[in-house]
């Protein structure tokens, strides 16, 4: 028989052209570390008051010189600092400062690094995960996972939900105003729920999550906030959450990490009251992967691997949507569920927003 491969022609340029991305590759993966570093070390709320030397830096931080310097050079060599030879100054520019620091801007970075961070720290589990197709929990995963995607998700819920998300829905927020009952599905430290009733005090929220711990310090946070008289926290599987009659139900970022997201939309449906509206917002996708292929769609793809196709997976029926399912799959699901109304209402460069009504 004749050998229809072709010897394929290298083209050494475009090889070594490869190589340094991948060099650039590595750079970034380490500084994913460096930034979570920077966060919890003060460096960069520090270096927010203005050019410091290294000597500065460490002394304002009450850390040692030697890894200030090293970190700073790291800084620098990635563009995140400017290095001023003359002086031997750092400077962490201006639109830096409102990304490392400012936790009020929906730009805000660190807890997107320590999510990323946290997510590495269980690689094996996941490689052994893929080659017998089991699943690893959420509630298994490192701590940073779990306050990095708080810390990450929550400016983005500060900027956009009572501004624009809610007002998008259909007469929600005037029952809100007049006073309504919520369930926050799948809630974690509770942001979203606390942002809603901070707004609206004569609504009451349940709020409700697997995770024991998360349910624990959404508990502590609702307490520190003032707002416990009228939120309640509750550890709860996502198709088992208390109560009934809700004027509105919410899922922020999570329908696509549960097992069975048809068997939580039933619940939904059930404890909706007849004109209830069930808002949910996910990671923003397109329906088809050349949709997703850009800045976003790769961390959320590379986060869908690591965290929310394995979290599905380790739960009963797996349906693992994966964080890039696109709003087709999502009207599939609400709609086996039982739904007959679906909507996209809103969007940010992070998230899209669905209204799901009866």
């Amino acid at each position: 028989m004749t050998d229809l491969k072709q010897p394929q022609t290298v083209d050494g340029d475009k090889l070594m052209a490869f190589v340094f991305r991948c060099v650039d590759e590595v750079g970034a993966t380490l500084n994913t570390a460096l930034a979570v570093m920077g966060d919890k070390l003060g460096y960069y709320r520090a270096l927010a008051a203005g050019p410091m030397t290294s000597s500065r830096l460490a002394a304002d931080t009450g850390t040692s010189e030697r890894y200030a310097r090293e970190w700073l050079n790291q800084q620098a060599a990635g563009g995140i600092v400017q290095y001023a030879p003359e002086t031997g100054e750092y400077t962490l520019p201006p639109e830096q400062v409102i990304a490392f620091t400012d936790e009020s801007s929906p730009a805000y970075l660190p807890g997107f690094f320590q999510l990323a961070l946290g997510s590495l720290q269980a690689t094996d589990k996941i490689i052994q995960a893929a080659r017998d197709g089991s699943g690893y929990a959420w509630i298994d995963q490192a701590h940073d996972v779990h306050e990095g995607c708080e810390r990450f998700f929550r400016p983005g819920y500060n900027a956009h939900l009572l501004a624009e998300w809610l007002p998008a829905l259909d007469g929600v927020q005037e029952k809100l105003r007049r006073g309504a009952t919520v369930a926050d599905i799948g809630c974690g430290y509770g942001s979203s729920t606390m942002i809603m009733a901070e707004a609206f005090p004569g609504s009451r929220f349940t709020g409700s999550d697997y995770h024991e711990a998360s349910v624990a310090a959404a508990r502590e946070r609702a307490q520190q906030a003032g707002v416990a008289d009228r939120v309640r926290f509750e550890q709860a599987a996502a198709g088992q959450y208390s109560g009934s009659g809700y004027d509105l139900v919410t899922t922020f970022d999570a329908l696509h990490d549960m097992g069975d997201p048809v068997g939580t939309a039933r619940h939904v449906l059930q404890t909706l009251a007849p004109d209830g509206t069930w808002m949910v917002v996910e990671p923003m996708a397109g329906d088809n992967v050349e949709d997703n292929l850009n800045p976003v769609g790769r961390a959320y793809y590379g986060f869908s691997t690591l965290l929310c196709t394995p979290g599905s997976l380790s739960q009963d029926v797996g349906l693992a949507l994966g964080a890039q399912a696109g709003p087709a799959r999502i009207r599939d699901v609400v709609t086996a569920a039982g739904f007959s109304r679906f909507r996209q209402v809103a969007e940010t460069p992070f998230n899209r927003v669905y209204e799901i009504r009866p």
